[in-house]
């Protein structure tokens, strides 16, 4: 009886052994294997660091070579761009002091009546003459450097872009055209130098014309 009580008592204290103070031989050479394989792959790992490291840094050169074209690129074109300008608008200044001469001129051409003309002495004539060639040569030499003038006629379509509305009156021509030229402009390559001055047609006067012409309303003159 006392020996089958000692073998009840090993039977017990075998089952109630941790797991792994009953793990076999076998087991053991399981998990090294595992743990071998472990380590094999974070030695991998630590291996391809350096690859991945260099990859990164060399994407982010590239990255920084391209935006470095880019600016130089935009630079070069932006330079060109101002040469441009400064050699197309260098006179603007200029040109904006010999408008008051170009002025002045065609006052005097237009206050010169052909009619008076014909019974001055011809020392009058050779003088108006003298005058109106000075305003062709001044207008020839400022569109040698871009500067050309701008001058409308009555029934031309307004345009805000090169014309300055002073006044809206009714006249023989349509809503929205030039009735009458105050003062001529001029622009400079494709910029407006001196808007001309011009009153906008604002259609015949009521009771003038058929119906289909009106008064024409009100004209937007802004540019």
């Amino acid at each position: 009886m006392a020996r089958d009580r000692e073998s009840e008592d090993k039977m017990s204290d075998t089952e109630n052994k941790p797991q792994s103070e009953t793990e076999t031989p076998e087991d053991e050479t399981v998990n090294s294997a595992t743990a071998a394989g472990s380590d094999s792959e974070t030695e991998a790992e630590v291996e391809l660091d350096p690859v991945l490291k260099l990859t990164a840094e060399l994407d982010s050169m590239r990255d920084k070579l391209m935006r470095a074209l880019a600016e130089a690129d935009n630079a070069r074109k932006r330079a060109t761009r101002d040469v441009a300008d400064a050699r197309s608008y260098a006179v603007s200044s200029f040109a904006k002091d010999m408008l008051d001469v170009s002025d002045n001129l065609a006052r005097a051409m237009a206050s010169a009546d052909e009619a008076a003309l014909a019974d001055v002495p011809d020392s009058v004539k050779n003088l108006v003459e003298g005058v109106a060639m000075t305003e062709k040569a001044l207008i020839s030499k400022m569109e040698r450097h871009g500067v050309k003038k701008v001058d409308p006629q009555p029934g031309d379509t307004f345009d805000p872009h090169k014309h300055q509305a002073v006044a809206q009156i009714p006249s023989d021509h349509g809503a929205g055209k030039i009735a009458h030229v105050m003062q001529t402009g001029f622009v400079i390559a494709d910029r407006t130098l001196r808007a001309a001055m011009v009153a906008v047609s604002s259609g015949p006067a009521a009771g003038d014309g058929d119906a289909s012409g009106g008064s024409g309303g009100n004209v937007d003159v802004k540019a």
